[in-house]
């Protein structure tokens, strides 16, 4: 992703706050920012253990192919621990009951800044462009293979 569209991508995230000039503020200073999530995007907290199941590895770059082929949509992970959690980022009222905690309204979540790397979590799948979200229907699918492959894994 070239830097121009970084730039696009960011602002884009950043205007998720009624204050995007303290979330540009905190990238340059911490390289994550908290942002409000219902506004412009909700997420979905999948387990590591769930995703690792669902694309059958942890190896970092088959997990990424994996979800950017499945979900053509952003996702980013925390990596506070090596059991940190997943976050697709969808449609603020998407339709989901799926197998993972939605995350919306009310909620902050620690958003990396694109193009930057930092120690808490990183873009497992960048936006593709400003607006970029995941579909929910994708997810739910991928997340149905988790169970019976854990089953045959075992």
């Amino acid at each position: 992703m070239d830097t121009e569209l970084h730039r696009a991508v960011s602002q884009w995230l950043a205007e998720a706050d009624p204050r995007p000039g303290k979330v540009w503020a905190e990238w340059e200073k911490h390289g994550v920012a908290l942002l409000p999530l219902g506004r412009r995007f909700d997420a979905i907290r999948v387990t590591a253990e769930r995703v690792h199941d669902a694309v059958g590895s942890d190896a970092p770059h088959t997990v990424a192919t994996a979800l950017e082929t499945w979900l053509d949509g952003p996702v980013i992970r925390d990596l506070r621990s090596s059991s940190g959690p997943y976050y697709v980022l969808a449609a603020p009222g998407a339709d989901w009951d799926g197998p993972a905690e939605r995350l919306t309204t009310g909620t902050y979540l620690g958003v990396p800044r694109p193009g930057h790397a930092t120690v808490l979590s990183r873009w497992v799948v960048l936006p593709q462009h400003p607006g970029a979200l995941c579909d929910s229907r994708y997810l739910r699918a991928l997340l149905a293979t988790a169970t019976p492959l854990r089953t045959v894994g075992r």
